[in-house]
């Protein structure tokens, strides 16, 4: 016989706390009676709890409602977003990009840090680990030169804080190139990052008071495009990552899936029939990636008789995709949107997530005219109803996904709770 447990008081004022908190982040300042309709509690305990976190300085008045202006139901109470400050990195071969946000996640200030030529490995542009195997060894350059690259972030880092009046990151969430061990932790290198990558890291984490967690960019991206983007409201979904390098990231069950390494997505590795031959365990050479990475699409481009010079920062692949679309090259598209759908059946087949999501630069300049396409050719070659849907996260979508994470980190601290 099984006897029901009963919350003690403690435990019952902090689910109480934490469900008034989450729904002050969801949906900015309330009333007294908002929460009390909202949470079914009573009054006096909507009243105690509003105290007590006031108190903790999580929560304070934030004005009147315009629909009640007179009593105290009329107060606005709202999170206090300085409570604590979050930074999300986005680390590439050609340098970093940050952003300091406050604890709802909104956006204070930004700042990139670039990278020399010595220190740079590959193109801009979140990459798997069948770019790093494509680009071959790494020249590191002097090893000064990559001391000095942390060294200016991490001050970076700081300054952007300071100007936004943080005086300290309660947690920074990094988003970095390889696959990253889901137990401890830990970047797997595997000899082909550049060395300042890990010594960035280690500086991060040196710093006291500050939690540092590490993600692989392209399971950032899917995040954001889970909780903000094209897949938002949706269980299961797949995103397949279009840059210099060829990624993907797996959510089921409404669960990031990292595997047993780490290395869920890596389909760059992804062996093709009509390649040049089969990937290995170091190079993706014969894998999908050399279908659909950037240099792959720039040489489609090149025989279809579409170049198109980058537009400042914007990668050569990524600018003749948003000609083909401007132009109409539907044979350039189609024979694209083939390949894309290669890879995109593969993961259908084993995992039938029911939707595939097109990020990275390339997926962003293709669109929906692209996803269409590559839903047309994924009917063709999976039994499994797929919709594809492009990105709507944007270049972005590696901080975006870095600010969200560091902010479940921070407020699980905050708020209690899971």
């Amino acid at each position: 016989m099984t006897t029901a447990r009963t919350a003690t008081p403690s435990t019952a004022r902090a689910i109480n706390d934490r469900l008034a908190l989450d729904l002050l982040l969801e949906r900015g300042p309330l009333t007294a009676s908002d929460l009390r309709t909202l949470t079914g509690l009573s009054r006096p305990t909507v009243a105690d709890l509003l105290e007590r976190l006031q108190r903790s300085g999580l929560v304070a008045q934030a004005g009147e409602s315009a629909a009640l202006r007179r009593g105290p139901n009329a107060r606005l109470y709202g999170l206090v977003a300085d409570r604590a400050h979050l930074a999300g990195i986005d680390i590439r071969a050609t340098g970093v990009s940050l952003v300091v946000a406050d604890l709802t996640g909104q956006t204070l200030g930004t700042a990139t840090v670039a990278a020399t030529a010595r220190t740079s490995a590959w193109a801009d542009g979140p990459a798997s680990r069948s770019a790093r195997a494509e680009a071959g060894e790494v020249a590191e350059g002097g090893a000064g030169d990559g001391d000095l690259l942390v060294e200016r972030t991490v001050e970076t880092l700081l300054a952007t804080a300071a100007e936004v009046g943080a005086r300290e990151l309660h947690t920074v969430a990094v988003g970095a190139p390889g696959l990253v061990d889901p137990v401890s932790g830990s970047l797997n290198n595997s000899g082909k990052l550049p060395e300042w990558h890990g010594k960035l890291l280690a500086a991060l984490r040196a710093r006291p008071g500050t939690e540092v967690i590490l993600e692989n960019e392209v399971n950032l991206a899917g995040i954001a495009e889970h909780r903000i983007g094209a897949a938002r409201g949706r269980k299961d979904f797949a995103l397949i990552w279009l840059g210099h390098g060829i990624g993907a990231s797996v959510v089921l069950d409404g669960r990031l899936r990292r595997g047993a390494s780490g290395g869920t997505g890596e389909i760059g590795f992804l062996p093709v029939p009509g390649t040049s031959g089969l990937p290995d365990a170091t190079r993706c050479d014969g894998g999908f990636h050399s279908l659909a990475s950037s240099a792959a699409i720039c040489e489609l481009g090149a025989r279809h008789g579409l170049t198109a010079e980058p537009a400042g920062s914007e990668p050569g692949a990524e600018a003749v995709v948003r000609l083909a679309v401007r132009s109409g090259a539907d044979d350039f598209l189609d024979e694209l949107a083939g390949r894309i759908a290669v890879g995109a059946s593969a993961i259908c087949v084993v995992l039938d997530p029911g939707c595939v999501v097109l990020g990275g630069e390339i997926g962003q300049a293709g669109g929906s005219e692209l996803a269409a396409r590559v839903e047309r050719h994924l009917a063709r070659l999976s039994p499994l109803a797929t919709e594809v849907r492009a990105g709507t996260a944007g270049g972005g979508a590696v901080l975006a996904g870095a600010v969200l994470t560091a902010g479940d980190a921070a407020r699980r601290e905050l708020f209690g709770g899971e």
